[in-house]
């Protein structure tokens, strides 16, 4: 026995020098620091694959997800480098369409993955970006924190949830996604997500949908956040938005849209009664800096966002108060002051710092912000010129004024004293706004001269429909030839002249040609010009590092999907960027540009967002499918008789009651891009 025991040792120390395999102590001191889960969140197979990993530079210190920032420091004393706490993610649920809201195909037998049922004819169900519902998610989760709904959609507990990424890497329709709140405010809408027809017409990219289900709920608190995940100025959009995304409501196929502005309205409004601003989660400092040119709405979303994202935001205002033209463009009566200026407060509040009277060119340059310590900046300066009407008498007579001066000085509390007779050149909402103000100052006769019809206005037709309650009267198929005025140099009369409509021009409406011989004399006291805006550029350096390249458009020019200009530090916004556009189309804008300046200053390549959705809206339901469906009557908004408007510049619509909020948020059919809700079609049987 003792010479077997020497054989059977010197045996096991010959196979021992053979197969000896050295252990690199920092592996053992990396495993011993992770919580030993083998959770597999990691993507590596346990807790030692992912120690190997780690020490071999193949995972970084941060990537055990289980174990979270205590791990992550222990892993990185181990191997003697720094950790950086990135941002939390958590999984979310890209599609609201349930089981039983798309068309299915046929009913699989037996196949309960929905990788499985991907592989098997791309899945049971007609809509091609919608969940499946078999639960393959749930069945993974390496932390229990996903459960299916009675509807079949995966809900995400977010308190267990850890990021780790399994569920969006095994759903097979890429519905669910790592999302955490810096990536949330700079996602732009992508082709593959359920987009609702209004959340895609949006210019803010607003999910209307889920806002609209929190107001049905009563949870208006989380409405106004889900809103300010893509527009800081929800209170001023409500009153002031001209609300595409409702001509795309598909409700409106039933009966009539539903009325998504003014319920963004009455979210805002649950905000703005309670005197207490909604103050969201702001990322921790980057220590960058970002100057932005321009208080409107397009500097103010950008502000927004910039400071969410964690960067330390100047803005400078020419004007002596912030908030471009939805101060001194937009009139009290639709948009009062002392509410726009408690939506900008909950902007600057956040740690904006404001410089008013300050104009590029003039008190400062580019260079001069470069020395400060800027790392970035923003020109948004607006569009404040105006289109002359090119007649005589235009420059040269008192009382003929364009029409964004006249509001402009009604903005600054300026005396504007008006005749009893007001002539508004234009078709769009400037010309409306200085119609429907002219009258509450006292005018008694205010007509619009519009050189084409009706149909061609671009103003909201909601605008026009007011104004002519305050009896307003249009004039259509008129243009101006020149103004008359007496011996003291004071408008008295303007000629106009008939028009008819000929074929269509480039922006595709029919071109007004003038009626030989039907000039006609009209009395006036005074005659506000409305016929078109465009940007001040003079402050743009000619030459030199600092020079910007101009569109023929006399804008800035600028890269359509990232806003950066020619200057790689340099990006624009709003209508300095796109011309005259709505006040929401300078949001959206605003908010993309600080997408690309947030790239910029953490080191990444300034690019567009992958598989951007750029419409149009393809709409797959019929009519005939809405037929089920009780029909109900939309939600009208509560106003002042026009009798209690005159001489008086009071907030005209007063804003959805709670029960009629309530109401009309369900009217709402929550729908996505191709599913909606309805009867089960007839199956095939797949074995």
């Amino acid at each position: 026995m003792g010479v077997l025991g020497v054989l059977a040792a010197a045996g096991l120390g010959y196979a021992a020098r053979i197969f000896y395999v050295e252990v690199d102590p920092r592996v053992e001191a990396v495993e011993h620091a992770l919580p030993g889960a083998n959770c597999g969140g990691c993507g590596y197979p346990g807790c030692s694959g992912a120690a190997v990993a780690i020490v071999e530079g193949k995972a970084p210190a941060n990537v055990c997800v289980a174990g979270g920032p205590p791990v992550w420091s222990a892993v990185a004393e181990v191997l003697g480098v720094e950790v950086e706490i990135r941002e939390r993610e958590v999984a979310k649920v890209k599609c609201r369409g349930g089981v039983s809201r798309a068309e299915r195909k046929f009913d699989y037998l037996g196949v309960t993955d929905c990788r499985a049922a991907v592989l098997l004819a791309g899945g049971d169900k007609l809509c091609d970006i919608g969940c499946l519902g078999l639960g393959t998610c749930q069945a993974n989760c390496p932390f229990g924190a996903i459960a299916l709904g009675p509807d079949r959609l995966p809900i995400v507990d977010e308190e267990k949830c850890t990021g780790c990424g399994t569920c969006v890497r095994l759903c097979p329709k890429g519905v669910l996604r790592l999302e955490s709140v810096s990536g949330k405010l700079i996602h732009l809408n992508t082709n593959f997500e359920c987009l609702a027809p209004c959340q895609a017409t949006c210019p803010a990219q607003i999910d209307i949908p889920a806002y609209i289900s929190l107001i049905a709920q009563g949870q208006y608190e989380e409405a106004v956040r889900k809103i300010k995940e893509r527009n800081p100025l929800p209170l001023t959009c409500g009153r002031v938005c001209p609300h595409p995304c409702e001509s795309e409501c598909r409700r409106g196929m039933l009966d009539e849209p539903v009325n998504i502005n003014h319920l963004k309205r009455f979210a805002a409004d649950y905000e703005l009664k309670s005197q207490k601003h909604i103050v969201p989660p702001l990322a921790p400092e980057s220590g960058k800096r970002v100057a932005i040119l321009g208080g409107g709405p397009g500097g103010l979303s950008a502000a927004y966002y910039l400071r969410r994202l964690g960067h330390a935001v100047t803005l400078y205002e020419a004007m002596p108060k912030l908030g471009g033209m939805l101060r001194y463009g937009i009139p009290e009566y639709r948009l009062p002051k002392k509410i726009l200026d408690w939506e900008i407060e909950g902007i600057t509040s956040l740690g904006v710092d404001v410089h008013m009277n300050q104009r590029l060119g003039k008190d400062f340059t580019f260079a001069d912000l470069r020395q400060q310590g800027v790392d970035a900046v923003l020109v948004t300066t607006g569009a404040w010129e105006s289109r002359k009407m090119g007649v005589d008498g235009e420059d040269a007579l008192e009382g003929v004024l364009p029409g964004t001066i006249f509001l402009t000085d009604r903005g600054l509390d300026k005396d504007t004293p008006v005749g009893k007779k007001v002539v508004i050149i234009g078709g769009g909402n400037t010309a409306i706004d200085a119609a429907r103000t002219s009258w509450r100052l006292g005018a008694e006769e205010v007509t619009v001269l519009y050189r084409r019809s009706r149909k061609e206005m671009p103003a909201n037709d909601i605008e026009v429909e007011e104004a002519l309650k305050e009896g307003v009267h249009f004039h259509f198929l008129a243009a101006p030839t020149r103004m008359v005025g007496d011996e003291n140099g004071k408008v008295t009369h303007i000629e106009f002249i008939t028009m008819e409509l000929g074929e269509p021009d480039a922006s595709g409406r029919r071109r007004p040609v003038p009626v030989e011989g039907s000039e006609t004399l009209l009395e006036v006291d005074n005659v506000f010009s409305a016929i078109g805006q465009f940007a001040d550029i003079s402050f743009v350096p000619p030459s030199g590092d600092d020079s910007l390249k101009m569109s023929r458009w006399k804008t800035i020019d600028g890269d359509d999907k990232t806003l950066q200009t020619s200057v790689h530090d340099v990006f624009v916004a709003g209508d300095t960027f796109t011309g005259p556009a709505t006040a929401v189309q300078a949001i959206g804008g605003g908010r993309r540009a600080a997408r690309s300046i947030h790239l910029l200053l953490t080191g990444h390549d300034v690019e567009a967002q992958p598989d951007e959705f750029k419409g149009p809206v393809v709409d797959r339901v019929h009519p005939d499918e809405l037929a089920h469906l009780e029909k109900a009557p939309r939600a009208k908004m509560p106003e002042l008789e026009p009798k209690e408007r005159c001489l008086n510049f009071k907030e005209v619509e007063l804003g959805l009651t709670e029960g009629q909020a309530s109401l009309e948020a369900k009217r709402c059919l929550n729908c996505g891009l191709f599913c909606f809700g309805h009867g089960e079609m007839p199956l095939k049987k797949i074995a």
